[in-house]
């Protein structure tokens, strides 16, 4: 009996610390988690094994974000399937006078398919994702239809384009699984996956205008596993960024969207792809969590209807009093303001009136002052006549007595 009691004494044991070392690992592994997820500030990101598509690690996955630049990965992808890349493009006015980043692309310059994707992907040039897109389809407009549809295809079915080169407008959105899921499509082409790697490159039009391209991934110069991504950032999008990595017969690709830094952006890309590899070498569950992002975050909304209340029927009923009020006032203004001018109006012929009956009196005036000179001159006259006579008939009594 001592003996069962002892062996079964010893089995609580074994058992008490075999739980308390699974404890001990579940916290662990719960801490690697908070920490990290502590540490990504960006409002979206993902982790996925590029061979099976599935999450290792994600914060807000299908969270609705402007997607920037990284728009461009999906024009070359459009662009590499319609396109020869030895085709020669002449680039349009339209493809020259968008707004920058720009490779420098004039009217009537002629470059390879190939050398516009360069620019596309290397340096993220907009004039030469227009180029691109004019090119394949007519127009960008049409061009970003196939984008749509490619996106629908490949799995992106949260993603939406309204241009070729990612600039900001209403309606344009994506998440970081799709973009996650685009970039593994885009790594099937060997071309694509080339130019995504690539640190510098340089070419030159026909017209013989020098062309230098330096790749806005700055992981390339530090991190040895990449292969390559894409670069995007609006002041809406804040800092995007999607890229693939190989280690051994393994590649993750890394999604992060919304940092508030490019150099977090960089801090957090590093850690991620670790993450990522470390995930598959120890075969761990994913880990995906929801956080609150904050108050910048874009996303499409419904419209939002408030409950009435009896506080809100009181502003609104005081809101329209208010407006009746004003709307009274301003009648009375205008009626007040039309009569003042009327009083103007009737004030400006009196003057009128008045400036011609005076100038009128003055005439008359001159006319009877005229006239009574003339009477004077005649009575004036006359009296010397009549004196003359009276001296002639003097002169002719005197004679006649003497």
């Amino acid at each position: 009996m001592e003996k069962e009691l002892r062996v079964e004494s010893l089995k609580l044991r074994v058992n008490k610390r075999y739980l308390f070392f699974i404890m001990l690992l579940f916290t662990f592994h719960f801490s690697l988690s908070t920490s990290l997820a502590d540490d990504i500030n960006s409002r979206a990101a993902v982790v996925m094994d590029a061979s099976t598509g599935t999450i290792l690690y994600a914060k807000n996955p299908d969270l609705r974000c402007p997607p920037a630049s990284t728009t461009k990965l999906m024009t070359a992808i459009v662009a590499i399937e319609r396109a020869d890349i030895n085709d020669i493009v002449t680039i349009s006015r339209n493809a020259s006078r968008t707004p920058p980043h720009k490779a420098g692309f004039k009217e009537g310059d002629k470059v390879t398919v190939e050398e516009l994707l360069n620019a596309a992907l290397i340096s993220s040039a907009n004039d030469a994702a227009v180029a691109l897109a004019e090119e394949v389809a007519g127009s960008e407009s049409r061009f970003v239809e196939l984008m749509n549809r490619k996106a629908a295809a490949i799995g992106a079915h949260d993603t939406r384009f309204i241009n070729a080169n990612g600039l900001p407008g209403a309606g344009q959105y994506t998440t970081a699984t799709d973009l996650s899921k685009i970039m593994g499509y885009a790594l099937r082409y060997p071309k694509l996956r080339e130019i995504i790697g690539t640190k510098v490159s340089e070419f030159s039009t026909e017209r013989g205008k020098a062309i230098f391209l330096r790749n806005t991934n700055k992981l390339l110069w530090s991190e040895d596993d990449l292969v390559g991504g894409k670069t995007g950032y609006t002041r809406k999008a804040r800092h995007c960024f999607v890229c693939a990595a190989e280690r051994r017969q393994d590649t993750v690709i890394v999604t992060i969207l919304g940092s508030p830094s490019r150099e977090g952006l960089w801090k957090e890309s590093a850690s991620l792809i670790t993450r990522g590899f470390y995930a598959l070498e120890n075969n761990e569950e994913p880990v995906i969590y929801l956080a609150k992002t904050d108050g910048a975050q874009w996303e499409e909304r419904k419209p939002f209807h408030k409950k009435k209340t009896k506080m809100s029927e009181k502003r609104s009923k005081s809101k329209t009093k208010t407006k009746k009020y004003l709307a009274k006032k301003s009648k009375k203004q205008k009626k007040y303001l039309a009569k003042k001018s009327g009083k103007k109006k009737h004030l400006a012929k009196k003057s009128v009136k008045k400036k011609y009956l005076a100038k009128k009196p003055v005439k008359k005036k001159t006319s009877l002052t005229a006239k009574k000179k003339g009477k004077k001159t005649l009575h004036a006259k006359r009296p010397v006549a009549k004196k003359k006579c009276r001296v002639a008939k003097k002169d002719a009594l005197d004679r006649n007595k003497g």
